[in-house]
């Protein structure tokens, strides 16, 4: 499937979409008279247990997954829930551990650099060992083929076999011009999994991304550590022959010596790629590295759980949030262990709170539809736990209402307004204005839609089989120091002076929508064109 396309035609970094044709108001709260209170302890309980050194960081596919999975099927079966997998709690995602031994250098003419702190290279194909040996070395600017703007950087060259150098992000970013893509709103063009995407398409043999902090929206640090550990990839029947073999990402000084090299300014080369005519830069080196990897094949599992329907049962509404984390890192200084508080443990604590609270509501006054508390695994190496559901072995996605997601929650004091990703996109906007409204809330845009998060969590897996989606996300908005110092980090750890507040606030607002949602019969619709619209439109015909 030519995603690439199809995806970024939305013309902007969306996070938030779906409509109703009759969105309804904040004063109709099906089930409000049994809403319950959050309960505050429970969740800094659940935070606590998944963020400990116990749980050693979530790893999938490691004895943390074990402890985490377990404990999350042990709380929704407290709760009476049914095992969404065939009546078990445990969806299996057969997936593929990739480890890439980090005794590696990238030769590229006459320049050596070393992993992790130069450059990092991992696959995806089955394949213990890839060897570049002699692959001619080509600048592409920004790896783009995209009709729909009239950009094309491949137009004029044959990268088949070639390492090639792109560059992060897309130029509407790099010039702010917002006749240029979608300006300052990333697309999926100016993600790095395009660009890996695209390079296989191309028949590259190496896609190497320049990072620069502001178009990547995150320090070389997040490449490093994650990128140098384990990584996970579900399988095809080709052990996934036809992905790039070599995924690469090379720091800002490695493209400085590299581009010198060849006689040429990076920088110059840089402003360049920023023309629609722009030609590709043959950088007269030839790239070496020797890519090995530890490879293993495992079942990790998603953790599924379903409260069922009074009326209509075979329509679901889904709550879901990532368990998993980075795990450990043996380092010279010991083992490091990357627990992951805030980016997922608190999101997957609270479904489980959500779990509760709609549970308490339903046997109160049950809800005419379902709703499905669903826990992805492996979301920080590629969606693909959430990729395994949205195949539809649980539930056909044309059956799925939509998707409240949760991917870090704000866990110090609450805030007066709500984060809104996207603008103007489905009337689904109006239930998150009536929910925060009701809150004494407002609705706040997002303030950083050059990343992109609508292509950087769970939801995007269901998107792209047409079910629409909220995302709520608050990684850094009340944390200055979080993205900087904690993001992907040893430092991203449970404190007992997180005050809760915006976690309170949240949770209480995705009830209120998710309520509405299992009452009131309606179907989230497309408000904009896409393709997203045109899948579900498909799914209804």
């Amino acid at each position: 499937m030519t995603t690439h396309l199809k995806y970024a035609s939305l013309a902007l970094a969306i996070g938030l979409f779906g409509c109703s044709e009759q969105p309804t108001t904040s004063t109709d709260k099906p089930n409000a008279e049994s809403n319950e209170a959050v309960n505050i302890a429970n969740i800094r309980s659940h935070i606590k247990t998944l963020a400990s050194d116990e749980f050693l960081g979530r790893g999938p596919l490691t004895e943390g997954e074990t402890l985490t999975i377990n404990y999350l099927a042990d709380e929704y079966k407290k709760l009476g829930l049914s095992g969404s997998f065939n009546g078990e709690f445990l969806q299996p995602v057969t997936m593929a551990k990739l480890t890439p031994d980090q005794n590696m250098t990238l030769q590229v003419g006459d320049l050596s650099f070393n992993a992790g702190s130069d450059f990092t290279a991992r696959t995806q194909q089955i394949n213990p060992e890839i060897n570049i040996d002699g692959s001619d070395v080509v600048f592409v600017g920004y790896g783009i083929n995209a009709p729909e703007y009239n950009w094309d950087d491949f137009a004029d060259i044959d990268v088949k076999d070639k390492t090639i150098i792109v560059l992060v992000n897309d130029p509407g970013f790099a010039t702010q011009d917002d006749t240029l893509f979608t300006g300052n709103a990333m697309t999926y063009y100016g993600r790095w999994t395009y660009k890996y995407e695209e390079g296989a398409r191309q028949g590259a043999k190496a896609v190497f991304i320049v990072h620069e902090t502001a178009p990547a929206a995150y320090p070389w640090g997040v490449v490093e550590s994650s990128n140098t550990g384990s990584k996970y990839t579900l399988i095809d029947q080709d052990k996934n022959a036809s992905d790039i073999p070599v995924m690469g990402w090379i720091d800002e000084q490695a493209a400085n010596e590299i581009f010198a090299q060849a006689g040429l300014d990076y920088q110059t080369e840089k402003a360049n790629a920023l023309k629609a005519d722009f030609k590709p830069v043959d950088l007269k080196a030839k790239a070496a590295l020797t890519l090995k990897s530890d490879i293993s094949q495992a079942q990790s599992h998603n953790v599924v759980a379903t409260l069922k329907g009074s009326e209509t049962p075979d329509e679901y509404i889904v709550i879901g949030a990532h368990w998993d984390h980075f795990g450990t890192k043996q380092t010279d200084d010991g083992v490091k262990i990357y627990n992951g508080a805030v980016d997922n443990a608190s999101g997957s604590a609270a479904t489980v709170e959500i779990a509760r609270i709609l549970t308490e509501m339903h046997k109160k006054k049950p809800f005419k539809r379902s709703i499905i508390f669903a826990n992805f695994t492996a979301e920080e190496t590629g969606l693909i736990g959430s990729e395994q559901f949205a195949t539809g072995e649980i539930v056909p996605t044309k059956q799925m209402v939509a998707l409240l997601n949760i991917d870090g929650m704000n866990v110090l004091d609450g805030v007066d307004y709500i984060l809104q990703y996207g603008k103007g996109m489905s009337e689904m906007e109006d239930y998150l204005a009536d929910a925060a409204k009701a809150q004494g809330r407002h609705v706040k845009m997002d303030p950083r839609p050059q990343n992109g998060l609508f292509f950087r969590s769970d939801h995007f897996s269901l998107a792209k089989q047409g079910v629409p989606s909220l995302l709520f996300m608050s990684l850094g908005d009340t944390d200055p120091d979080y993205i900087a110092h904690k993001y992907h980090k040893e430092a991203d750890d449970y404190s007992a002076d997180w005050s809760m507040g915006g976690v309170e606030q949240d949770i209480e607002l995705i009830v209120d929508i998710a309520a509405k949602l299992a009452d009131n019969g309606d179907w989230p619709k497309w408000k904009a064109e896409s393709d997203f619209k045109a899948r579900r439109l498909q799914d209804k015909q």
